[in-house]
């Protein structure tokens, strides 16, 4: 599958990045500048599109929530599933959960637990990889449903936190930054 990408588009200039957010000394940033421009987010998706077509995956399992925003329109364009992988208490039905450490204390994800077939190939998506936590809990919660965990890819990846480090699959992130 093969997406134009019309013009050697820049989308680092469609980021905004927001000092002391959500608390001092972070620098967040954010994509909620880009997803809103159409042309932005039609090159973004493209190209996000592109590199997660070589996993060849079955199902895309977006992370919540921001995620979703990416896993949901490139499963529409990869003509492949949709899953997403949620807080405790907002899935219905029976579902799979997995505890996992932070630097700030604890988390928990879940996903349905018919979610995903024995061996499908599946790449997770998030908007963000800092330290690599919520990503490898992502994977491994994955595996217990089943998964075939193929690849993860992001919107951004924030280098010097070493994030990618944490996760055994390979990785793509459309954008990058060393701070």
């Amino acid at each position: 599958m093969s997406f134009e990408d019309p013009a050697p588009l820049d989308l680092k200039q469609y980021i905004r990045e927001v000092p002391d957010f959500p608390k001092p000394g972070i620098l967040f940033y954010d994509i909620s500048t880009l997803i809103r421009n159409p042309e932005a987010w039609q090159v973004a998706t493209g190209r996000l599109a592109q590199t997660v077509a070589r996993f060849q995956p079955d199902l895309l399992a977006g992370i919540e929530s921001r995620g979703f925003l990416t896993a949901a329109p490139l499963a529409t364009r990869l003509g492949c599933g949709f899953t997403m992988l949620r807080k405790p208490g907002k899935l219905p039905g029976r579902t799979i959960s997995h505890r996992y450490s932070l630097e700030y204390g604890e988390d928990e994800l879940h996903i349905q637990a018919d979610a995903v077939r024995p061996g499908q190939r599946v790449v997770v998506l998030d908007d963000l990889l800092a330290t690599g936590g919520t990503l490898a809990a992502s994977i491994d919660l994955l595996r217990k449903a089943g998964a075939e965990v193929v690849g993860a890819s992001v919107m951004i990846e924030l280098l010097a936190l070493g994030g990618r480090g944490k996760v055994d699959v390979p990785v793509t992130s459309l954008l990058t930054y060393e701070d």
